[in-house]
């Protein structure tokens, strides 16, 4: 029997899963990370998860695949050891850095913000002992390189937001004209094969010997990866604190001015684009208890007449991109003839229906932009467990919409070392 492990590396911890070849689950574990992460805290996770894999799956393990934050970045020496800090995903230290890139960058390029992993690339190189560095990786790079002892290989997807050209599936001119570049990886297609599990670390872990590393990817593209999701048309939204829209694609589509890029998916795209809004507004106002019983006194067929804009605070991305746009949450429902008593089924359907609205216009604006129509939506996250709105949803952006079966990202990162990313069937 041939057994894939996947690991994901989040913003809390990390976790492992383990399938067999007909991507069944097998295993589950997980480590959580303290407060303020470090890369010597995501080594002990690596080492914890594959300390404790039973011994009849390590033995017959034949891959190992890493997803990790996207944009969280570090140097490292020619051992491998840390020679900066690591900047996580959202680190917005380098505004300096992402002004200079817009200089030199194409117009509305997604490494001119101060989070991306370029802007991020030229502050360490200004700021760490750079002398010592040999490698700038990404953290699924540096935690893949830890298994193979062969550093310096990144995945297209982890290395879009570093400047690489997922098109033409190379660093451009204007990146490699940058100070330092020569520290940027090599970068490969996800899932791709690298190289074999070190010698050393086979034998700690009681691991195959001939058990093979892969090229990682992204947590969010992980998690799109184990919803199972194949067809153009067809797309993923988390309902989880945000919004998020990911809608597999013929074309490629960007739009820096709403948020939207575009991920290379085998010969397809991953278009896409996050709203603030989400499951964290809901949590201003109910816990899963009240949602549960006031979701249940929804009509899903009927509109709701509040017309509601539900955002946590003023400040929009996604499908409209403003910055102070503010939260439109009034006026609040009252029961009728009950005086000032607030009628909160009546306010929950007007919140769910102003997501639900949200994310049909996340989806008109991807197919406006020239990508592929919406043709079905698997729902990961918190939020898909509520079939009423799911069923708000369903009516309101006229397609099937449906829950998935596994929102792992670490069985996303299985499968992706399992099959590759080859163009979808």
């Amino acid at each position: 029997m041939s057994y894939f492990l996947g690991l994901d590396f989040g913003t809390s911890g990390a976790r492992a899963c383990v399938i067999d070849a007909n991507a069944r689950l097998i295993h589950h574990d997980q480590v959580s990370f303290p407060a303020e992460q470090t890369p010597q805290d995501w080594r002990e996770a690596l080492f914890a998860l594959l300390s404790r894999l039973p011994t009849y799956l390590a033995r017959q393990l034949r891959g190992i695949t890493l997803d990790a934050t996207s944009a969280t970045v570090l140097l490292c020496d020619a051992a491998l050891e840390p020679v900066s800090p690591a900047l996580l995903y959202h680190d917005g230290r380098a505004t300096a850095e992402a002004l200079a890139l817009k200089s030199i960058a194409p117009p509305g390029h997604t490494v001119c913000g101060a989070t991306s992993g370029l802007a991020k690339f030229l502050w360490l190189t200004r700021h760490a002992e750079v002398v010592r560095a040999v490698h700038f990786l990404h953290q699924a790079d540096w935690l893949a390189a830890l298994l193979t002892g062969l550093s310096g290989v990144s995945d297209y997807h982890n290395a879009l937001k570093t400047g690489y050209d997922v098109e033409h599936l190379c660093w451009p001119e204007w990146v490699l004209t940058l100070p330092h570049s020569t520290l940027l990886p090599q970068v490969v297609a996800p899932g791709t094969a690298i190289a074999t599990i070190s010698a050393a670390l086979a034998q700690r872990f009681g691991i195959a010997p001939d058990c093979r590393i892969h090229a990682g990817t992204t947590d969010s593209i992980a998690a799109f990866i184990a919803a199972g999701v194949t067809q153009p048309g067809e797309a993923v939204t988390s309902l989880g604190t945000t919004l998020v829209l990911k809608l597999l694609s013929e074309r490629r589509v960007e739009a820096a001015e709403f948020g939207v890029y575009s991920h290379r998916y085998g010969d397809l795209w991953l278009a896409g684009g996050a709203s603030n809004s989400g499951g964290g507004v809901l949590r201003q106002f109910f816990d899963d208890a009240q949602l549960a019983e006031l979701s249940a006194r929804i009509d899903p067929t009927q509109d709701s007449p509040l017309d509601y804009y539900p955002l946590p605070r003023p400040g929009e991305r996604f499908p409209v991109n403003d910055p102070q746009l503010a939260p439109r949450l009034s006026p609040r429902p009252l029961r009728p003839g009950s005086g000032p008593t607030e009628n909160n089924a009546e306010f929950l359907h007007g919140l769910l229906q102003g997501l639900a609205r949200i994310e049909a216009a996340g989806y008109a604006k991807l197919a406006e932009l020239g990508a592929t129509p919406l043709r079905a939506v698997v729902t990961a996250g918190g939020g898909a467990k509520n079939a009423v709105w799911r069923q708000m949803r369903e009516r309101l952006l006229g397609v099937p919409v449906t829950a998935t079966d596994q929102a792992e990202a670490a069985f996303g990162a299985a499968l992706l070392g399992m099959r590759g990313l080859a163009t979808p069937a």
